[in-house]
């Protein structure tokens, strides 16, 4: 199966809407510009070098996932809530062409700036140092059970600030299980343990600006890049959509185990 390329538009084409139904996943191209893109990156590395500076080592009791240099410089590989800590890219992410995406999924979701893991930046690089690399097959329904929540739909859309071929890894997803059984959304795999291809999956690439959206009640993984150093560089942005009665995270809350079994097994 080929994801098609869309284009995002204030209102969903009929086709855009049969496609995202029956796979649960969607891309769109070129949603923001090179240089949009990299006034946003500026405003994440203005925010990991502050993070660096103060020796963080949570936000809103989730880890930062710290990496270094082969020359034993510090980066952070994964970190979550940014529109919290960042007024810059809390702007970029109030733009309409991200508020267009409520017309796509419904009123009823809202981006989850304080709830869940809320706006996540990962950069993934495979190198001496890195420890975040990849991530085995999961769904987000875990997330729900580990904070003691109703299991409920979350969207993650991604936007990409590198290009990201086949060749650096990225999101594999089986396309359709978004409308499995929550039994089988639990069960059907071993959470974060299980990194092996599957015959089923589909490689989510992306370039520069794109867009994505998958359902978060799909299996997906991350792979592992086939290159190493720097031609393995891979950098998005995550927002979490989400329904239902608000559920804020507590700044100053404890980490959920679900990160704990990620930090094992990165």
């Amino acid at each position: 199966m080929q994801i098609p390329d869309f284009t995002l538009q204030p209102q969903p084409t009929a086709e855009q809407l049969a496609f995202w139904l029956e796979h649960g996943c969607i891309r769109f191209r070129g949603v923001m510009t090179e240089a949009e893109i990299d006034d946003l990156v500026d405003a994440i590395d203005e925010l990991q070098r502050a993070f660096i500076e103060q020796d963080r080592k949570t936000v809103y009791g989730t880890p930062l996932r710290w990496s270094k240099t082969p020359d034993g410089q510090p980066f952070i590989s994964r970190f979550a809530f940014a529109s919290m800590y960042s007024e810059r890219i809390r702007e970029v992410l109030s733009d309409a062409r991200f508020t267009a995406i409520q017309a796509f999924f419904g009123e009823e979701y809202r981006l989850a700036h304080d709830e869940k893991d809320g706006v996540v930046i990962n950069h993934w690089l495979r190198q001496p140092g890195s420890t975040y690399s990849r991530l085995g097959w999961h769904t987000d329904g875990l997330r729900d059970i580990f904070l003691g929540q109703k299991l409920e739909p979350m969207l993650n859309v991604g936007l990409y600030l590198t290009d990201s071929g086949l060749d650096k890894g990225g999101v594999r997803l089986i396309p359709g299980t978004h409308t499995q059984s929550t039994w089988q959304m639990l069960t059907g795999k071993l959470h974060f343990l299980d990194n092996r291809p599957d015959p089923r999956e589909i490689a989510l690439t992306a370039r520069k600006g794109d867009l994505t959206i998958h359902d978060g009640r799909l299996w997906h993984r991350t792979a592992q890049a086939t290159v190493e150093g720097e031609a393995s560089r891979r950098r998005n942005l995550y927002m979490a959509w989400v329904k239902g009665p608000r559920k804020p995270r507590d700044p100053n809350g404890a980490a959920p185990l679900y990160h704990h079994l990620q930090g094992l097994v990165g």
